[in-house]
């Protein structure tokens, strides 16, 4: 019988999973090492949906002094809005001290014994590199890709019967285990944008700048000076079909109503 391995994947979400990478992971804080290894692991708690990393004893440069750990919170997906120091395995956690910095619940050690000699840490806490350079927001998935196609699909994207954006010329994003993204260029938006102060960070695309409308805040956005990998997106326009309604050669797509979905639209103060 044929399995469906997006399917096969989801199923393991529940549990504890690692994968060792063969990238040399440095931590810094305040231009310290806190962390120098080159036999790291990537590691998913049970219900996270992105990695953090996690290094050999040895490899660690700062001292780790036990604390209690935050209580799981029990959310059915624990996207990066929850904190780290919230845990869905049993484990001990650490305050990390370097000198007089510290950071709280920055670590933690899971009792599971295939991770036995690992610590885990928080990656918003530290400053982190792969090789010699810097990785944004978490770091990258092995098991995810990002796709980016030229396309000429008719996309029209409104909201409230307010017309946001019309192309012929879209770039659609494939993303693993993510609803599929039109990327528009800046000039078939319609819709006058109002100005947003919200940034976010993707380790894939680079640092996204968000953009307002009359009809409500934050529902687009753009990679002005996206990562090499995501050169192709320089400038278009993203809408989140969470809360737009998107017609695509004629056809009305219905808006995501996955969990990740309202995660995402809860998590970015869609509108």
């Amino acid at each position: 019988m044929s399995l469906n391995v997006g399917d096969e994947m989801m199923r393991l979400f529940g549990v504890l999973r690692h994968e060792p990478t063969d990238k040399w992971i440095r931590a810094g804080l305040g231009g310290r090492t806190v962390v120098d290894s080159r036999a790291a692991l990537l590691v998913w708690e049970p219900r996270r949906i992105v990695p953090t990393y996690a290094v050999p004893d040895n490899d660690v440069r700062a001292e780790l002094v036990p604390v209690e750990p935050a209580a799981d919170s029990h959310a059915p997906v624990l996207h990066p809005g929850i904190p780290f120091a919230v845990h869905s395995t049993p484990g001990q956690s650490f305050d990390v001290r370097l000198g007089d910095d510290v950071r709280e619940r920055a670590a933690f050690r899971p009792d599971d014994p295939d991770l036995a000699g690992h610590v885990v840490f928080d990656f918003a806490a530290f400053d982190w590199t792969e090789e010699d350079e810097p990785v944004f927001s978490h770091p990258r998935d092995p098991f995810s890709r990002v796709d980016a196609r030229r396309s000429s699909r008719h996309v029209r994207v409104e909201r409230d019967g307010v017309l946001l954006a019309e192309s012929h010329t879209p770039t659609v994003v494939f993303e693993t285990k993510l609803y599929p993204r039109f990327y528009l260029p800046r000039e078939d938006v319609k819709a006058e944008v109002l100005p947003s102060d919200m940034v976010t960070a993707c380790p894939y695309k680079g640092r996204a700048t968000y953009l307002s409308f009359a009809v409500g805040e934050n529902l687009a956005w753009t990679y002005l000076e996206p990562l090499p990998d995501a050169s192709p997106l320089a400038g278009l326009v993203a809408f989140f079909d969470e809360a737009v309604d998107v017609t695509v050669d004629g056809v009305p797509r219905k808006r995501p109503d996955s969990p990740l979905a309202k995660v995402m639209k809860d998590e970015f103060g869609v509108s």
